[in-house]
């Protein structure tokens, strides 16, 4: 199912480099650390949810890369360049292999029923 994103063509000419510019730093070292490193964990100081994600890694064995941007106090606009590209809504984002698996709960999901580790073997 594809989800919705507003067509370039529906941006005025005058917006879309700054569009396609917001934040792609941020963007780029994201996706580099994803095509470099199996596990990748994206997520901010301060989020339980960000540890809770890494915790059921390391208890399972599993090496993972970590990213942390910010805490909730900031900077949460340059954070915003990575749930619109992902179009996930909230940290952690945790990528396997190359794709987004979801957060904390889907992870520990998909490490209960060995689908995680099936992706890693």
């Amino acid at each position: 199912m594809p989800r919705a994103v507003l067509d370039e063509s529906k941006l005025h000419p005058a917006i879309r480099e700054r569009v396609a510019g917001l934040h792609a730093d941020l963007v780029r070292e994201v996706q580099q650390a994803v095509a470099a490193h199996a596990v990748v964990v994206v997520g901010m100081g301060g989020n339980p949810f960000v540890k809770k994600a890494r915790r059921a890694l390391d208890a399972a064995g599993i090496a993972h890369h970590d990213l942390d941007y910010g805490n909730y106090l900031g900077p949460w606009r340059r954070r915003n360049a990575l749930k619109m590209w992902t179009g996930w809504p909230t940290f952690p984002m945790v990528f396997v292999r190359g794709t987004l698996i979801g957060g904390a709960a889907e992870t520990e999901a998909l490490l209960a029923s060995g689908e995680l580790q099936r992706l890693l073997a």
